[in-house]
Formats: C-alpha cells, sequence, structure tokens
C-alpha cells in the first residue's frame, strides 16, 4: 500500500520547471522541457521555426502556393492559428487554450504595451509568455535567449554567431566607405511606391545596417511608416530604390512621374524577394538576415564578396531547413539583381 501511495504521489507532482529571464526582464517559470511553442505573431513564427520547427504549433497566417517551396516539408501544412498581438490579430485566447502551447513567444517590442499583454494573456490562461526583443542589432541575443528556452542552446549559439559574422562583415566593408559617399536609398512600398519607411524604423533597419542613407529623414521628428509625395521622392533623388511590390516594380521605369528620379534612370530599382518571407521586412524577423546580405552587394558590389545564389542557397538551408532546387532559386532571385521588366 505504501508503494501505491508513493507511485501516486509521484505522478501528482508537477512537471519539472525552470525560469527563463525574458528581454523586458520579466522572470518566467517555463517547463523544463519546451515541445509546443504558439507564436504570438509572423515575426515569432520564423524565429521558432528557425530554431526549432518540430515546436511550431501553426503558422499565424497559413503558407501561400508560391511560399512553400521555401519551407521544409514537414511544416507546410502546419494549420492557420491567428496571432495574439500586431496588426489584424484575431487568435483568441480559447484557440490558444485549444492548442495547449508549453510556450507562448513574442518577437518584436517590449515596450510596456506588450508586457501588459503578455502578463495578461499569462494570467489568464496560465500559459508561460516570454517577449523577445525584436530589435535588429538584438538578433544573436533573440537567437541565443530562445535557443537556451527551447532547449537547443547549441543551435542558437550557432545562429547567433554566424549572425555576428554576417554584423562584422557589414562593419568592416563600411570602415573604407565615408558616410557623405554612401547611396541614398529610397523604400517604396505599395502599388504606387508612395508608402516608405522613416530612418530609424523597423521597416528599414537593414537598409541603413547595410550602410545605406535612407532619404526618408526628418531628423528623427518622424518614425515608422509613412505616406511620401511624389514631390518629396523627386526632390530627395534617391540613387537607389528597393520594393518588395512586384506591381510599382513592373510599372516604375515606364511611369513618367518616375522617370527624372536618378535610380530608376540609372536602372537601381531592385525587386525583394519575399518568399517565404520578404527579405527588407514583412515581418520584420530573421528572414531581414539575407535581406542585409542582398542589400549589401546591391549597394558595394566592389566591396562585398560573395555570390548571391550560393548565399542565398546557404542561408535558406541553415535557417529555413531546406535545400533550394536551382528553378525555385531562380523564381526567387527573379529581379533581385536589377534585371529590369521586359
Amino acid at each position: 500500500m505504501r508503494y501505491l501511495v508513493l507511485i501516486l504521489s509521484l505522478l501528482a507532482l508537477p512537471a519539472q520547471a525552470r525560469t527563463i529571464t525574458d528581454s523586458a526582464g520579466r522572470v518566467v517559470e517555463i517547463p523544463d522541457q519546451v515541445t509546443t511553442v504558439f507564436a504570438a505573431g509572423p515575426p515569432a513564427a520564423i524565429l521558432v521555426y528557425i530554431l526549432k520547427p518540430d515546436a511550431l504549433t501553426g503558422w499565424p497566417r497559413a503558407l501561400r502556393p508560391e511560399e512553400r517551396a521555401y519551407i521544409a516539408e514537414p511544416y507546410r501544412d502546419l494549420p492557420e492559428t491567428g496571432r495574439i498581438t500586431g496588426r489584424g490579430g484575431e487568435a483568441n485566447l480559447e484557440r490558444v487554450l485549444q492548442i495547449e502551447p508549453d510556450l507562448i513567444i513574442d518577437f518584436g517590442s517590449i515596450r510596456d504595451t506588450y508586457v501588459d499583454l503578455a502578463n495578461r494573456t499569462q494570467e489568464q490562461t496560465d500559459i508561460p509568455y516570454l517577449l523577445i526583443d525584436g530589435r535588429f542589432d538584438n538578433t544573436a541575443e533573440a537567437l541565443r535567449l530562445l535557443g537556451a528556452a527551447l532547449g537547443v542552446p547549441d543551435r542558437g549559439e550557432a545562429l547567433a554567431r554566424d549572425v555576428e559574422a554576417t554584423f562584422a562583415r557589414i562593419d568592416a566593408m563600411l570602415d573604407s566607405v565615408p558616410e557623405d559617399t554612401r547611396p541614398r536609398v529610397y523604400l517604396g512600398r505599395g502599388p504606387d511606391g508612395l508608402e516608405t519607411g522613416m530612418k530609424g524604423s523597423i521597416n528599414t533597419e537593414i537598409i541603413e545596417r547595410a550602410g545605406g542613407r535612407n532619404v526618408a529623414d526628418d531628423g528623427g521628428a518622424t518614425r515608422g511608416l509613412v505616406q511620401a509625395s511624389m514631390e518629396q521622392v523627386i526632390v530627395a533623388n534617391p540613387d537607389t530604390i528597393v520594393t518588395w511590390d512586384r506591381n510599382f516594380h513592373a510599372k516604375v521605369y515606364d511611369d513618367p512621374l518616375w522617370q527624372g528620379i536618378d535610380a530608376v534612370r540609372a536602372g537601381r530599382v531592385y525587386l525583394s524577394p519575399t518568399a517565404p518571407f520578404g527579405w527588407v521586412d514583412r515581418p520584420p524577423s530573421l528572414n531581414r538576415m539575407m535581406g542585409l546580405k542582398w542589400m549589401a552587394g546591391l549597394l558595394y558590389p566592389d566591396h562585398w564578396p560573395g555570390d548571391l545564389r550560393d548565399e542565398t542557397r546557404a542561408f535558406y538551408k541553415l535557417y529555413y531547413h531546406v535545400d533550394l532546387s536551382d528553378d525555385a532559386l531562380e523564381r526567387l532571385l527573379e529581379w533581385a539583381e536589377g534585371r529590369p521588366p521586359l
């Protein structure tokens, strides 16, 4: 009888737990073994997929057909879960409770608004919720933090070192390029190209990190996304334009409003790849690391060593767990090297 009581008491013990201090300084108790994670938004889903894809319970938005070839096959059909945070958040707490994840992860801002959301969600669901700083310069630390939380510290460390090596390559390159000679870059979002990100915004971080001078700069008075006028773009007169919008890219060379811009006259309007995730933003997560390498090569072709195809294959293998076919690679890089549309 004593043995039966002992066995029952052991079964009643809670699962082993440990504490993690997240980027907001919150001390969160998490299971010793984390096997399932609910991503609060797209940036978090990418981070979890890169570090430990088996733990990801679903995509905030189901993958589109054109994105599937760039994700490892076992994870292409993960269910759509919705999102807790960000634009269009539609995941309700009942959905989270139905999935019963070991952990909720948010990757992005750690402002008070998001701390409050994390605390409330954790209290209402009794599911631990980690906030991880999504600033681009914090990428290596984010990988180490989540790698430790998910029980894959070696992978987190390997990826963190890869990120740090890329940043070091950028810094070494820019040491020899005077600030006032660096390319003047405009990010053209949307079908008319007139939505852009101000200097310092999360949407233009890789442009600035790669040594481009963002022409949308009012000295810090405005942050985030703004709607520019054509007159403002003409006055700014960038020598390089980057966009992820195919409609804008397809018409910009023939649009008389844009033909006087130096970037258009020189054929320097580049279409960012967007599969499975955007290289510039959309969303602002680890996908931007590939965009950083691409951007450095665009802006400084004589200074940045390496072949875009080789670097893309290596990145997709290391980060996205997928071996790109020649066809998939060509479709991805269709206009990324600056070939104007026919």
